[in-house]
């Protein structure tokens, strides 16, 4: 696959176009493509795929979209936008009517051996962790994925164990599942599909019924499998979760691609989170209200976290250059 130029920090599908040009993204290391451009930094995209359930819902229309190698991916749109659609098709859960599913550049097999493949290398999590765990322990529960490998014995032991470890749920894996907290279900969910090993781990709103706390911990479990070297994506209603966590951002509207680029950049895009029914996150809210009103000075970042945020307002309440006047005063 020839290689493609260098993204921009945003895409906008042609519906949402009508904003000015997309400023200069943050490097962190994570390649980025446009959200409708298949990269050859991409480990999945799809082309052109159209999906319909048998009562002739269209959840997916021609959605063509790219999900960057290694990064932190959060997938945003109102209720029916195709989110649930679309993960279970990154899991071979679900087949295209139409367009096509790539994996590493190549097209996905739908016979036997190419599904297993895929499910062995994309894990899949559900939003109700109830539609995932059945077995009457934890252990056995997350064993099953393994076991179905045809592996030994000793490795699926040892597969179990890593999982078990690297979810840190030491303490739940001689329990019964049905005694388990929503909480602790979730956890459990994520380990038996680590247990198998993906390189990708596609969560359908792991944060859903979850207090803070839980998702804070939830959301720590996700970083630490990234930083093992995962591509983490997730679906969201959380605007403020997405803005502070994800590395790429992808909106979707009636099974259709919206927009998709960084975060602090698609969440400044105030017409297009209107047009998919989305809220501005407050932190960049309460920016872009201090911007407009000419209280920030020279053009900044956006933040993406209230700790960024009042580094911005403290930096200017404490510039004291001669070319530069405060407009919210001195600091005390």
């Amino acid at each position: 696959m020839p290689a493609t130029a260098p993204p921009p920090a945003i895409y906008r599908s042609e519906a949402a176009a009508g904003a000015g040009a997309p400023r200069d993204s943050r490097d962190d290391g994570v390649a980025i493509p446009p959200g409708g451009d298949v990269g050859s930094d991409s480990i999945m995209a799809l082309e052109g795929v159209t999906f319909a359930y048998p009562d002739g819902t269209v959840a997916l229309r021609s959605l063509s979209l790219a999900l960057p190698r290694g990064g932190r991916i959060a997938i945003l749109g109102a209720n029916g936008s195709g989110k649930s659609t679309l993960f279970l098709h990154l899991n071979g859960i679900l087949r295209p009517a139409q367009g096509r599913l790539l994996f590493g550049g190549a097209p996905v097999r739908y016979d036997r051996r190419g599904l297993n493949e895929l499910r062995r290398r994309v894990g899949l999590v559900f939003q109700d962790p109830d539609s995932q765990l059945f077995a009457t322990s934890v252990r056995q529960d997350i064993s099953f994925g393994p076991l179905n490998l045809g592996l030994s014995e000793e490795a699926v032991r040892a597969k179990v164990e890593a999982a078990i470890r690297d979810t840190q749920i030491e303490e739940l894996a001689d329990r019964p599942t049905h005694l388990l907290s929503y909480g602790q279900k979730k956890r459990v969910a994520i380990a038996g599909v680590l247990a198998m090993e993906p390189e990708v781990i596609v969560a359908d709103e792991p944060t859903a019924g979850l207090d803070p706390e839980m998702t804070a911990r939830l959301m720590g479990l996700l970083d630490r499998l990234h930083a093992s070297g995962r591509t983490i994506v997730c679906s969201t209603h959380d605007v403020e979760l997405a803005l502070a966590w994800a590395d790429y951002v992808i909106v979707l509207r009636h099974g259709e691609l919206l927009g998709a680029g960084r975060p602090e950049d698609v969440f400044c895009d105030v017409p297009l989170l209107r047009q998919a029914r989305l809220a501005v996150p407050i932190v960049l809210d309460t920016f872009l209200r201090l911007r407009d009103r000419g209280l920030l000075g020279t053009p900044v970042r956006p933040p993406r976290t209230a700790g960024e945020l009042a580094d911005v307002i403290a930096e200017r309440l404490t510039d004291t250059s001669p070319a530069y006047s405060s407009p919210l005063g001195s600091a005390p």
